[in-house]
């Protein structure tokens, strides 16, 4: 029996690790429905290689406007959405949007909290909110139990900075002091979305990409996009409802609260 195709929407997908998972997603075998690949700035000069791509594959992918920071943007994105993919829904929602200020404590203003938390956490939360009558949509049309990113689910990256235990380890690297306190906040956020819709069979994940050569990421980093965003690919694959709220690295390891 064919593998049934998927809707799937991707934020921040108009460069580094969401551009990469654009790349990936359509050219990989798995049944593709629609790709809503989403930017703060569509139409601007940081999004002409996704609308390239996108060009590519006019029947497939759908580039949409949606800013984390604007409600009325994540509200007008997920109407948009909820009239194409219908009563079939969403199957799988990757919230890859985020900022960084490498800044330590006593360089972080307050200023530059507030729109990290803006960016990594309340627009997560908000993302979720708007969009999850269509997660739901997805679960209920699969008809089959258990929980997998082919029927509903949600990946929220996070990162090994947010690991508590393995601060004494990394602090000294890239304080990042904001970055750190949004991703715990966004791990929380996704642990507490597991208890609350755990009957809806809306599988939740957090995956950290490692430390990639991106933008953010900077020149020095360990792995590629291609590497981190296959590597992340296969572990989502792999997920069931044993992982629900499962923190793992690229590779599938787990990473320590």
């Amino acid at each position: 029996m064919a593998a049934p195709s998927v809707s799937v929407l991707i934020t921040g997908a108009n460069r580094g690790l969401g551009l990469e998972m654009v790349k990936q997603i359509v050219e990989a075998p798995r049944p593709l429905k629609k790709l809503f690949a989403c930017c703060r700035d569509p139409d601007g000069p940081r999004a002409e290689a996704l609308q390239t791509l996108a060009k590519k594959h006019p029947d497939i992918i759908s580039v949409v406007r949606l800013d984390a920071d604007e409600l009325c943007s994540i509200k007008q994105c997920a109407q948009h959405v909820g009239s194409l993919v219908g009563t079939g829904g969403l199957n799988l929602l990757i919230n890859n949007a985020g900022i960084l200020f490498r800044k330590t404590l006593q360089e972080t203003s307050p200023e530059e909290m507030q729109k990290t938390f803006n960016t990594n956490v309340i627009g997560p939360m908000s993302i979720l909110q708007e969009f999850l009558p269509h997660l739901r949509s997805a679960a209920k049309a699969c008809g089959t139990p258990g929980m997998s990113t082919s029927k509903a689910a949600v990946v929220n990256i996070s990162s090994t900075l947010a690991s508590m235990q393995r601060i004494q380890q990394t602090y000294e690297f890239i304080p990042a002091v904001s970055y750190r306190i949004s991703k715990a906040a966004l791990n929380m956020l996704t642990m507490c979305a597991v208890e609350e819709l755990r009957k809806d069979e809306i599988l939740f994940s957090l995956l950290h990409p490692g430390w990639v050569r991106t933008e953010m990421g900077g020149e020095d980093g360990e792995i590629d996009v291609q590497e981190s965003v296959l590597g992340m690919f296969d572990v989502m694959a792999s997920l069931t409802e044993k992982q629900n709220g499962a923190f793992l690295d690229y590779k599938g390891n787990p990473i320590p609260w």
